[in-house]
C-alpha cells in the first residue's frame, strides 16, 4: 500500500550536495528542453534543403549516441561518476557553444552543425549512464526513490515550458541566443558538479582495471544475470517500437483528420500536466513492490494509441494523453529506483547502459516503419495494432516472479 513520506523529502532537500547537483540538474534540464527547438528553427531557416538538412542533424546526434552508450557505461563503472560528468558537461557546453556561435554570426554550415552534434551525441552517451549511476551516491537508500521522483519533476516541468520558452525566443531574438543559453546550462551543472563534497569512488581500483572491452562483457554479464532486468529492457525494446514512432508521426495526422490541427498542442501538453502530476506525487509516496506497480500502469501509455486507433475526437484525446502521463511517470520513477537500489554500484552504469542501448535503439525502427506501414494498413489501423502490441508488451514483464516480487527499499535499514 503507498503510504506518504513528507518528511523524507525535505529531508533530501537538506542534504547540501543533493542541493547544488539538484539546482544544476535543473537549469541543465531547462536548457536541453529548449534546444530541440530552436536547433529545428535554426536549421530549417538557414539551409537549402530543410527537412533534408534537419534529418541528417538530427541523425548525427543520435547514431553516436547509440554507438558509445556501451563505452559510457564502462566508463562511469570505471572513474568517479562526478569526474565523467564534469568533463562530459563542459564538452557538452562547448560543442553547444560552437554550434550558437555559427549560428549568431551567419556562419551555418550543414557540415559543421553535424559533427559538433555528433560530437554532442558521444557526449550525451557518457552523460546518461553516469547519471543514472550518481543517484545513489548522493542520497541514503531509502531516498532514492524521492531524488529520482524529484528529478522526474523538474524534467517533466522543463518538457511543458522549455519548448514554449524557446518558441518566445526564437521569434524574439533568434535561435542563436537560445542555443548559447543551452551551452551556458551545460557549464553551469559542470560548475554544480564540481563544488560537491561528495567522494565519487570508481567501481574498481586501478590494480583492478580491465581493458574497456573486457568491462563491457562484464557489464553484459551482469545485465543478464539479473532476470527482472533483462525482461522488463526486453519489453521497453518492444515498447518503443510500436509506440514512439506511431505516437510521433502519426499521433499529429491522425489528431488532425478528428479534430483540427491545434488539438495536437492540447494533446500534448494534457500528457505533461499528467507526467508533472504524477512525478510530484511519487515523492511522497513509497510503495512496496514498485516495479510491479510501475509495470502495470506502464499500461497506461498505450491509452492514447488506441484512442487514435478508434478515430475518437480531441476530448478523448486529452484525457487518455493525460492519463498515460501519469503512467509514464511512474514507470520510469520505478524503474530507476529499483535498478539504483538492487544492481551493484559498481556495475550500476554499465547495467543501465545495457538497457539504454535496448530501449533506445528500438525507437528509429519504429520510426522509420511507421510511415510505410500506414500506407499499407492505413493510419488508424497501425495505431489500433500498436496499442494492442504495447498492452501485451506492458503485462508481459509481470507473469515472472522476479518483476512481481521485488520489493522496494520503503524505509531505512534498522541499525545493526
Amino acid at each position: 500500500m503507498p503510504e506518504p513520506r513528507p518528511a523524507a523529502l525535505r529531508t533530501l532537500l537538506r542534504r547540501r550536495d543533493f542541493r547544488f547537483f539538484f539546482t544544476g540538474q535543473t537549469v541543465s534540464l531547462l536548457g536541453t528542453a529548449m534546444s530541440p527547438v530552436a536547433l529545428a528553427f535554426a536549421v530549417l531557416n538557414a539551409s537549402h534543403d530543410k527537412a533534408g538538412d534537419l534529418g541528417v542533424v538530427l541523425t548525427a546526434h543520435m547514431i553516436p549516441m547509440l554507438a558509445f552508450l556501451l563505452v559510457g557505461g564502462a566508463t562511469a563503472d570505471r572513474f568517479a561518476r562526478r569526474t565523467v560528468l564534469v568533463w562530459a558537461n563542459l564538452g557538452s557546453g562547448l560543442t553547444q557553444g560552437a554550434v550558437a556561435a555559427l549560428l549568431l554570426t551567419g556562419r551555418y554550415s550543414l557540415l559543421l552543425v553535424a559533427v559538433l552534434e555528433l560530437l554532442n551525441g558521444i557526449l550525451a552517451a557518457f552523460t546518461t549512464p553516469a547519471l543514472r549511476g550518481f543517484v545513489p551516491e548522493l542520497v541514503e537508500r531509502h531516498q532514492i526513490q524521492q531524488a529520482n521522483a524529484l528529478l522526474s519533476s523538474v524534467r517533466n516541468a522543463t518538457r511543458i515550458f522549455g519548448p514554449s520558452l524557446s518558441g518566445v525566443l526564437v521569434v524574439a531574438i533568434g535561435s542563436g541566443p537560445a542555443i548559447a543559453f543551452d551551452a551556458a546550462t551545460y557549464v553551469f551543472a559542470a560548475i554544480c558538479l564540481r563544488l560537491l563534497s561528495t567522494t565519487s569512488h570508481p567501481g574498481a581500483s586501478k590494480a583492478t582495471r580491465t581493458a574497456i572491452l573486457t568491462d563491457i562483457r562484464e557489464g553484459w554479464h551482469r545485465f543478464r544475470g539479473f532476470r527482472w532486468v533483462w525482461t522488463v529492457s526486453a519489453t521497453f525494446c518492444v515498447m518503443n517500437l510500436v509506440q514512439t514512432g506511431t505516437w510521433q508521426i502519426l499521433g499529429p495526422e491522425l489528431t488532425k483528420r478528428t479534430s483540427g490541427a491545434a488539438a495536437w498542442g492540447l494533446v500534448l501538453s494534457a500528457r505533461g500536466v499528467g507526467l508533472l502530476l504524477m512525478s510530484t506525487l511519487l515523492t511522497r509516496l513509497t510503495i512496496r513492490h514498485f516495479l510491479a506497480a510501475g509495470q502495470l500502469m506502464s499500461v497506461l501509455i498505450a491509452v492514447p494509441l488506441l484512442v487514435l486507433g478508434a478515430g475518437l475526437h480531441a476530448p478523448y484525446l486529452i484525457a487518455a494523453a493525460f492519463i498515460a502521463g501519469l503512467g509514464s511517470a511512474i514507470a520510469s520513477v520505478s524503474w530507476d529506483t529499483s535498478l539504483q537500489e538492487h544492481v551493484p554500484p559498481q556495475a550500476l552504469s554499465r547495467v543501465c547502459s545495457f538497457d539504454d542501448l535496448l530501449s533506445y535503439a528500438a525507437i528509429p525502427v519504429g520510426q522509420l516503419s511507421v510511415g510505410p506501414l500506414a500506407s499499407a494498413l492505413g493510419g488508424f489501423r497501425v495505431a489500433t495494432v500498436a496499442g494492442v502490441i504495447y498492452v501485451a508488451a506492458a503485462f508481459f514483464p509481470l507473469a515472472f516472479k522476479p518483476v512481481r516480487s521485488l520489493t522496494h527499499t520503503a524505509h531505512p535499514a534498522p541499525a545493526a
